[in-house]
């Protein structure tokens, strides 16, 4: 650690460890077991095969609760960051919301009192919301990075999508904690519901910073990652290649091929050449009208075709919509 207490990889991890335990759910979801004796974070990530910048920037930022580097996407591996936040659902899903669950019912009374059947109903109806939460990330914006990295059909999606529905999930945590605080039967044993209490906070300042971690650290470096393969770059002969290099979990490098338009971008184009506005073509694709607008200023960049007419030829040419359904 330096003089600005920022992690490094000259930092020995126990003693980080032991100056903030936090980092020990780090390491679990970065898959980095114990028994590492006095090496430093370096080298415990080269041997247990994790990306060193990913895992200090999340580490970091457990932290200070905020990136301490602007520019902190270029230095991480997004496939090792994608791995972390999986793990860490896999943590709340499977480990840590079920064991909170048995306590609650170890410390509920059922004779007489609705009230303790309602706190069980409203932390059961919590925790399918974070199910909910987070197989949606796991479905479709991981499925989403995926095909990025891999020069697939991304099927008109992107980060911006996820962000508009990303919602702080710890936020009902905090109704139940303060329910069971205020309203629970005092005369039901108070160190068991106390234990359960302390699970509850703790729960929800991880899941709290979960969610940071995927707005603050996440969604920036997929951003990134989207402009980067947008955005020409020329080589030693001046040429346009298709491709670029990003970053993978072990830091090498790794070539994604790149299409000239997207399959909802060549949908965006037909409906163009239709006549459509943007609200009518956003209601038929199911889109926002800012979205489309996103998607006809790519169609614009990449075709380097400015007017619905020239969009329109380039779509009869290319076969993308017969004559007769021109508008």
């Amino acid at each position: 650690m330096n003089k600005q207490n920022i992690y490094t990889g000259d930092s020995k991890l126990s003693e980080l460890i032991c100056r903030n335990c936090n980092l020990l759910l780090v390491m679990s979801r970065f898959g980095i077991s114990l028994g590492f004796g006095d090496n430093t974070v370096q080298e415990v990530c080269e041997k247990q095969n994790v990306d060193t910048d990913t895992f200090l920037a999340v580490a970091n930022f457990m932290e200070k609760e905020s990136p301490h580097n602007d520019k902190i996407g270029k230095n991480i591996s997004v496939e090792s960051l994608v791995h972390y936040l999986q793990q860490a659902h896999s943590y709340f899903l499977d480990f840590c919301l079920p064991a909170i669950r048995r306590k609650l019912i170890e410390s509920i009374d059922y004779s007489g009192n609705d009230l303790v059947v309602h706190i069980l109903k409203f932390y059961d109806e919590y925790v399918n919301e974070v199910r909910s939460h987070m197989e949606y990330e796991d479905r479709t914006v991981f499925k989403y990075v995926d095909a990025l990295l891999n020069g697939k059909d991304t099927e008109g999606y992107s980060i911006s999508v996820f962000e508009e529905k990303h919602n702080q999930i710890a936020e009902k945590m905090s109704d139940l904690k303060n329910t069971i605080i205020k309203y629970y039967p005092s005369h039901l044993n108070p160190n068991q519901i106390n234990s359960v209490l302390f699970d509850i906070f703790s729960c929800e300042k991880d899941l709290t910073l979960h969610c940071k971690v995927e707005d603050l650290i996440f969604i920036p470096a997929i951003r990134q990652l989207e402009e980067e393969m947008n955005t020409p770059v020329k080589n030693d002969k001046n040429e346009t290649p298709k491709i670029n290099a990003l970053k993978t979990s072990n830091g090498t490098d790794k070539t994604v091929s790149q299409e000239i338009l997207s399959k909802r971008e060549k949908e965006i184009i037909t409906c163009i050449a239709k006549g459509m506005s943007n609200k009518e073509i956003a209601d038929k694709l199911f889109l926002s009208t800012h979205t489309v607008i996103t998607h006809r200023k790519n169609i614009t960049r990449k075709l380097q075709i400015y007017s619905p007419a020239g969009l329109t030829i380039y779509a009869i040419v290319n076969k993308l919509i017969k004559l007769q359904d021109v508008n």
